[in-house]
């Protein structure tokens, strides 16, 4: 009878264990916030201090989130409304990658391609900005302008102080040699924040071009969605087998602006973990103004 009595409550303590595991986790590491991702950076974009980290310096793969730099080293040298005619590159594809289908000989705008990428993850359109950026530089074939394009991006990285992060294609598509931390990439939004023709794009739902329209996959910027975050201002979605679900987002509320870092989350708790951090750093700040006299 006392082993069936002592068997129940195991059973019970479980469940509640289970029920509770949140709670259990943040008591046990006395963290503030429970992150269900790898790695997690919410930083205050006015001053990059940061307001809560997990695993900021492990390395671990960006997957779509890339794009923000590719977006950044684009810019440096090209105008939004130049022109670029769709090369060879089309054919760099992969089985199963995001792509807004494009075509060899069309033309499109810098700020068309950029919207490509950035709002629906177009792997083709990061390929074909690379291509038409290196290219501006020397003639090469697309596969030389791509590894050209990723020298271009690990040296905008260092520019940036993301010191830990290594860069080989413009799209985050998966290769061991492709990896960053959250800080690293945390430090890249910021930049990246800083670009008004960035800026203004990551935080549409659509953006419309005479032949497309690209809706943007970040559900914090999507009233319909559940996940809607009413201050979310962008910023960067991201996907692999190898990666898992990743997520850079940025929040404006009255004078403070945030950005934080998911990396290697699950598909709903992406989105969680976002919500998590930038409600914990909008919280922060209301309780400093609480305690003063």
């Amino acid at each position: 009878m006392k082993r069936k009595s002592l068997f129940l409550i195991i059973i019970l303590l479980t469940i509640i264990s289970y029920n509770k595991k949140d709670q259990i986790i943040m008591a046990f590491t006395h963290s503030p916030v429970h992150i269900s991702g790898e790695a997690a950076v919410l930083m205050d974009q006015n001053t990059g201090k940061i307001i809560f980290s997990k695993n900021q310096n492990a390395k671990l793969y960006p997957a779509s989130t890339t794009k923000l730099l590719t977006a950044l080293v684009v810019l440096d040298g090209r105008a939004p409304n130049e022109k670029v005619k769709i090369g060879k590159e089309v054919y760099l594809q992969t089985e199963g990658e995001a792509r807004v289908g494009l075509f060899e000989g069309q033309v499109q705008t810098v700020e068309e391609l950029l919207a490509a990428m950035l709002l629906q993850s177009g792997n083709d359109a990061a390929r074909s900005l690379a291509v038409y950026t290196a290219i501006q530089d020397k003639k090469m074939s697309e596969p030389e302008a791509i590894q050209y394009f990723a020298d271009l991006m690990n040296t905008k990285a260092k520019e940036i102080g993301a010191n830990h992060s290594n860069f080989v294609n413009p799209h985050g598509l998966h290769d061991e040699n492709h990896f960053s931390t959250a800080y690293d990439l945390a430090l890249i939004a910021k930049e990246a924040k800083k670009n008004k023709i960035i800026n203004s794009l990551v935080s549409q739902q659509i953006y419309s071009t005479k032949t497309h329209t690209y809706k943007n996959r970040n559900q914090l910027l999507d009233p319909n969605s559940s996940y809607y975050y009413e201050d979310a201002t962008g910023l960067k979605t991201g996907f692999t087998d190898q990666a898992g679900y990743c997520l850079i987002s940025s929040a404006n509320r009255g004078s403070k602006n945030l950005i934080s870092v998911v990396l290697h989350s699950g598909k709903e708790s992406m989105w969680t973990d976002s919500i998590s951090l930038l409600d914990y750093g909008f919280a922060e700040d209301k309780e400093k103004k609480l305690a003063q006299p």
